[in-house]
């Protein structure tokens, strides 16, 4: 056993970079990947944990107290690696060797290869006289417990939300125990449901009469125009594109019919185009409709009245006699062609209307006489209406149009399929828990990628799931899949995807263990644990019990006996458990009082009080959290630290795409921080003053360590925090020379300080580090509000990589509802941080944000976007404009060594030289800045004379610039230091990056 003073090796060091890579790239594989038996928010790369959990399970060969015993056997372990080489004699190079080997185990291609799932079981034993046992009370998709098992140690995973906890119990219960002819068995059992499926669903999806196939039926929700002497009905449609696929470009054209005595109406037909002008746009955007007859807009209040009125308009409404009257109207069928492997595209038939009339009188005679006890066939249990947090986009979007529940989110042919589906598996041999189990499982998740608010890629000509973010999203068009297709949409497809998983995990050596319990009352006995590991849930970010309800409605009518499928709190809880979730949302109360950040804090105190209990004395923590919300952070450090945790290491890494849209132009962390933890030993008090001397020193090694490894921007601010905790979490509590007691608040303040300064010392030069209020030989408050701004803006070095194409893509933050409340309109230029991570830097530094809002910087809706040159221009250059300015300098070249920008400084208007034409410039768009705004900071700084001249150089005046850069140089350093920190800062290929660079060409030497 490892001495409990020997330290491990994730509190030493940590192959960050390569775990990076791997954990990122991890994110583009979905053959085979767990990630692919179903759908959980914010799963942690395998990559990640399985690095991590090797950190932690074995001892430092470095320390002194290191068993000889573990050096001994890792030496002759490690070189049946391939590649290992020879280790040398030192314990720095065993140490080396083993960071190398984690890092290398890292990669998704040798996580199922035998030498290495050897080699690192082998030193896992070596280090441990008996299996060690992982626990994770926060388990959600497995990551953790998974790795554990896989790394041969025993694994206790626990959630609150049951259909987490039956996923943990397919991938760490059934999967190990039954091996690969659990997958066997799933595809047996797979084939059989389709073909009883198919036999009362046929009728439903007939193919065509052409013996062509249906692979999905396109649909739009429809309003009518209300607009005087029209009426017509509005298709809404965000394109008429249906194929963008350069051997197979085809889309909807419209043409207008006007009958003698009714509303107009709109044909359609299918062409193939040119160009993407030949196409029509959309007909809505942001909930505002505009009629194809008329082109008067239906503003968005009436739209969703009338989607109100039709439940959210998926349904096609017929009349007695089974014509279509109104609601949903399909656009175009996609199908596949007898001998034809390739899409075609037709408009829709009267019998495509004919047999989704018939579904519906099907599932009405269904539901009339299939009761389930309480529980009625199709769920009806109510949605969410309200949004859980200012931050987080949950699942109100779609009530606001009327759909109430979560029946009203699939079609009723939909509902018909699924009812079939749960049916047939309900009457599978139940001798076979496990497979179905499984297949059950299948069915949940075959929902994501056929309801009605599913998409049609045209670019990838296929439906698109729900899921792509963790959100319920609206869609004015929707594509609803063909049951029997054999592509993304059949359930036979999803269980394949479900039997490669089986496949790829059969070989785990252990079973786990996997309860439905809280993380605030763990059922284990005390100090069982070797390592207590845990991704708790990210503050306001995910309200994940809401968007699971999603799955959980149907899993409870396929499984109505599973005690897993139960609220373990309140026993009339129809739906997954609310109150005890450990996150922030407003939606619900406990105690009287809103779940709100102190109710986070005190959940997250608490489970971690249960960490310690349940914990080895010689055994070892480790908490995830990857949010850029600094109270979240607060939040989560002072739930730690007051329930006996001590912060020894923290390592950031890189687990996210770095092409997701969500993180351009925008700080998204890129990366999870690993908080390593001990529990407190002693209770000693340690002096504020040799805290805060010992600080600046940690902080700055940290950061130089850091961008070696690639860590930028956000994730290296927040990963700062780690080390700084090391200092203040050693002490029981923390007191001034008077005896008073220093809150983390209070702490944190200065560590945001010193990363604040440190950043700016990097970036600018000591002189900035050192200054206060404008303190001789640093540059103004706007310059370094700029650098920090960039600086923290700059993002994780990672390896990107595409999205994929599977039909279960999650976690990809690149789609907005269609709801004007939940979509932006045009983006604004720019670089954007939320509010309090620049007010966290800015207050300690000095830096009055108030004073620059408007003049370089504007706040809206808790963000702050850092105004590019370009708006600039109007305020630096007055009403005349950079041309007139340029004329000036030109003609009269001592001005540029006065402060010439009148935008700045009370001066006359200069004189225009005539002759010279105009060129249209950035500065003809400049935005309004008021006086009021500009009259704290009137006189021009060294970054307005910057941006000036970053706005001389686009608008081609290079005599004038070469006149400015020539007084400039001559004025002293500042404006050239500045200048080339920016250029460094500013994001490659951006547009101030491209004008700055071109302006230093032309600076003198």
């Amino acid at each position: 056993m490892i001495p409990k003073e020997c330290k491990r090796l994730a509190e030493v060091d940590f192959p960050i970079a390569i775990v990076s890579k791997h954990a990122a790239r991890e994110k583009s594989i979905r053959y085979g990947h767990p990630s692919t038996l179903h759908l959980w928010w914010a799963r942690r790369p395998l990559a990640a944990c399985r690095a991590m959990l090797l950190a932690l399970l074995l001892p430092d060969p470095c320390d002194e107290h290191c068993p000889p015993e573990f050096k001994d056997n890792a030496r002759t372990l490690l070189p049946k690696v391939p590649g290992m080489g020879g280790i040398g004699s030192r314990d720095e190079n065993l140490r080396a060797a083993l960071l190398k080997f984690i890092g290398d185990f890292a990669n998704w291609d040798l996580s199922s290869n035998q030498t290495y799932l050897e080699v690192s079981r082998a030193l896992v034993k070596a280090a441990h006289d008996e299996t060690p046992l992982v626990v994770d009370p926060f388990a959600g998709g497995g990551s953790i417990p998974l790795e554990a098992l896989r790394l041969g140690c025993d694994a206790f995973a626990s959630d609150l939300n049951p259909v987490a906890c039956l996923i943990l119990k397919t991938m760490l219960e059934d999967i190990p125990r039954h091996g690969a002819g659990l997958a066997e068995e799933l595809r047996r059992i797979g084939k059989e449901i389709k073909s009883q499926a198919e036999k009362e669903l046929a009728e439903f999806y007939p193919a065509d009469a052409d013996g062509a196939k249906p692979i999905a039926y396109l649909w739009a929700r429809t309003v009518r125009c209300e607009s005087p002497n029209c009426g017509a009905e509005i298709p809404l449609m965000r394109s008429f594109w249906l194929s963008k696929k350069a051997a197979c470009r085809r889309a909807l054209r419209s043409k207008i019919v006007r009958p003698i005595g009714v509303p107009p109406r709109v044909d359609l037909e299918i062409f193939e185009p040119g160009t993407e002008g030949e196409v029509a746009s959309g007909t809505v955007s942001q909930a505002k409709a505009i009629c194809l007859c008329c082109r008067i807009p239906l503003p968005p209040d009436r739209v969703r009245a009338q989607l109100l009125e039709q439940r959210g308009g998926a349904e096609v409404i017929f009349d007695k006699q089974g014509n279509r009257i109104g609601g949903a109207k399909l656009m175009a069928v996609v199908i596949n062609q007898v001998g034809d492997r390739g899409r075609s595209y037709r408009l829709p038939l009267d019998n495509d209307y004919v047999v989704v009339n018939k579904a519906a009188q099907k599932l009405a005679a269904i539901a009339a006489s299939t009761p389930l006890g309480k529980l009625s066939p199709v769920p009806d249990e109510p949605i969410n209406s309200t949004r859980p947090s200012p931050n987080a986009r949950g699942l109100s979007a779609v009530t606001r149009y009327g759909m109430e529940n979560f029946g009203d989110l699939f079609t009723k042919r939909q509902k018909l399929a699924m009812l079939t589906l749960c049916r047939q598996i309900s009457l599978l041999d139940s001798s076979d828990e496990a497979a179905k189990r499984i297949a059950g499982l299948a069915a949940s998740r075959f929902t994501d990628i056929s309801n009605a608010l599913c998409r049609w890629e045209n670019t990838k000509t296929q439906v698109r799931n729900l899921f792509t973010r963790q959100a319920i999203s609206m869609r004015w068009d929707f594509a609803e899949p063909c049951l029997f297709g054999d592509h993304a949409g059949d359930y036979t497809v999803t269980l394949g995807t479900m039997s490669r998983v089986i496949d790829t995990l059969s070989s785990q050596p252990n079973i786990g263990q996997v309860e439905l319990a809280s993380a605030c009352h763990s059922p284990l006995p005390d100090a069982v644990s070797d390592v207590w590991f845990t991704d708790p849930p990210y503050y306001d970010a995910i309200p994940y019990a809401d968007l699971s309800d999603f799955f959980f409605v149907w899993l409870k009518r396929i499984f109505p006996n599973s005690v897993l499928l139960k609220d373990p709190f309140d026993s009339n809880n129809g739906l997954t458990p609310k109150q005890q979730e450990c996150v922030w949302n407003q939606s619900y109360f406990v105690d009287g009082k809103r779940k709100d950040g102190a109710f986070f804090e005190k959940t997250i105190a608490q489970a971690a009080a249960e960490g310690v209990r349940v914990l080895h004395p010689d055994g070892i923590g480790c908490v995830v959290f990857a949010h850029k919300s600094t109270d979240g952070w607060e939040a989560l450090l002072s739930g730690l630290l007051s329930s006996g945790w001590v912060i020894k290491a923290s390592w950031p890494i890189a687990t996210e795409l770095s092409n997701r849209t969500n993180a351009k132009d925008a700080a998204a962390l890129m990366g999870s921080v690993h908080l390593i933890c001990r529990p407190r030993t002693d209770n000693n008090v340690g002096d504020w003053g040799e805290v805060l001397r010992e600080l600046p020193k940690r902080v700055g090694d940290w950061i130089e360590q850091l961008q070696a490894e690639g860590v930028r921007g956000a994730d290296l601010v927040f990963a700062c925090i780690g080390p700084a905790l090391e200092i203040f979490s050693r002490y029981a509590r923390v007191e001034t020379a008077e005896g008073d007691e220093v809150t983390l608040a209070r702490y944190l303040e200065k560590v945001w300080e010193v990363v604040g300064r440190s950043a700016l010392e990097h970036v600018l030069g000591t002189a900035e580090a050192k200054a206060r209020n404008g303190a001789a030989g640093a540059l103004e408050e706007d310059s370094r509000l700029t650098a920090l701004f960039l600086w923290t803006m700059q993002g994780t070095s990672a390896d990107s990589a595409s999205n994929g194409n599977a039909e279960d893509t999650d976690e990809r933050d690149d789609e907005t509802d269609d709801d004007e409340e939940e979509s932006s309109g045009k983006k604004a230029k720019g670089f954007s941080l939320p509010f309090d991570v620049v007010r966290r830097f800015a207050q300690p530094l000095g830096i009055r944000l108030p004073e620059w809002e408007g003049r370089i910087i504007e706040t809206k809706k808790g963000v702050v976007r850092l105004l590019p040159a370009g708006e600039r221009a109007k305020q630096l250059f007055g009403e005349a404009g950079a041309q007139s300015i340029a004329d000036r300098i030109e003609a009269e070249p001592f001005i540029a060594r006065t402060d010439w920008l009148p935008g700045l400084e009370p001066a006359a208007q200069p004189p225009e030289v005539k002759g010279r034409k105009r060129r249209k410039t950035v500065a003809a768009s400049a935005a309004e800045v008021s006086d009021e705004a500009l009259q704290k900071h009137r006189g021009a700084t060294t970054l307005d004379r910057v941006h000036a001249a970053m706005l001389l150089q686009s608008s081609g005046r290079a005599n004038a610039l070469r006149a400015l850069l020539k007084a400039e140089v001559e004025r002293g350093p500042d404006f050239v230091r500045l200048a080339n920190a920016l250029t460094a800062l500013y994001p490659t290929g951006s547009e101030e990056k491209r004008l700055l660079d071109a302006m230093l060409l032309a600076v003198p030497k």
